[in-house]
């Protein structure tokens, strides 16, 4: 019987392993298989270059940043398996988790299994991913690769209007592609993004690919007219998809309390979920901020909730 598993990995999944380690609960983190989709790490094992972390003043790469977590959950005790979750019963103490035919019994989980950032589904997104493709402005929009250089939004949201809105800060001008006549995000953010000197909206058109090359990364996109079918192509060194996450939430359903989005409900300024003794952390509840920091600190407070939890419930 476990004290503590934690689904999950990346810096929330890491740090809730650090903080129940630290409290002697021997905690065990199921941190998933090695895949195309979903990286032990999380997303952060896609990320080249992290420089908004506390702590890292000449900045770091996204897994060495996992690997110093992990070292550090490690050091207290936390025991890691790379096994990924396919089904849990919450239904009752002990809670049980599995991976295929494997069982754990545990008194308390902590759920970070993340959200997964969407992309077009191009294959030369796959292939510039990290090299100017990009799906999170405000992690990699202050690099240097694109400072004072053209870039791409993709999406019509008010998140890709945030995107937009931020990128312009760095960027030489931002086109903004949308596959229709209006946006779907909200009218002023739209009208922001309309009448931004830096902007440029691409209405009724799509990104049919993604340019490049192995030296340069990302050189350009080529857009297609939804209505027309003719193509261009638009110089650019980023193109940041904008059109949405995933949070990894499937296994959960009908057992876990979700949003109309599918992320996980938390009880207000905790990370209680509807289920006792099951609580929730990072991207997989966060559909607001989903940042490294701000998931770490989610992971904190699943670990003490889930401290506090055991010991009023053993004395």
């Amino acid at each position: 019987m476990e004290n503590v598993i934690v689904i999950g990995s990346g810096p929330a999944g890491y740090t809730a392993a650090l903080y129940t380690a630290r409290a002697d609960l021997n905690p065990l983190c199921l941190e998933g298989e090695l895949s195309k989709t979903i990286l032990p790490g999380g997303q952060l094992m896609t990320t080249t270059e992290v420089e908004n972390y506390p702590g890292y003043p000449e900045g770091v790469s996204g897994p060495e940043m996992m690997v110093d977590f992990k070292k550090q959950a490690e050091r207290f005790g936390t025991r890691f398996l790379y096994k990924t979750v396919t089904k849990v019963d919450f239904s009752a103490q002990p809670l049980k988790v599995y991976s295929g035919e494997e069982v754990w019994e545990a008194k308390t989980v902590i759920i970070a299994t993340g959200a997964t950032a969407m992309y077009l589904g191009l294959p030369s997104e796959a292939a510039f991913e990290n090299r100017g493709v990009s799906a999170c402005a405000t992690c990699d929009g202050a690099l240097p690769r694109y400072r004072d250089k053209p870039l791409v939004v993709v999406g019509g949201g008010d998140t890709a209007m945030e995107e937009a809105l931020f990128l312009t800060k760095f960027a030489s001008k931002v086109h903004v592609v949308h596959r229709r006549d209006k946006f779907r995000a909200s009218k002023i953010m739209g009208e922001r993004v309309i009448n931004h000197e830096k902007t440029v909206v691409e209405w009724n058109t799509v990104v049919d690919e993604v340019l490049g090359n192995d030296t340069d990364g990302v050189t350009g996109v080529r857009l297609k007219n939804a209505k027309t079918g003719e193509t261009r192509e638009v110089d650019c060194v980023g193109y940041f998809a904008a059109i949405g996450h995933k949070p990894n939430t499937d296994i959960f359903d009908g057992i876990i309390d979700l949003h109309d989005n599918r992320y996980m409900k938390t009880q207000p300024d905790s990370t209680y979920t509807n289920v006792e003794g099951v609580f929730a952390c990072g991207d997989v509840q966060d559909h607001t901020y989903r940042q490294a920091i701000t998931a770490a600190g989610s992971g904190c407070m699943a670990a003490i909730d889930a401290t506090r939890w055991l010991e009023a419930r053993e004395g």
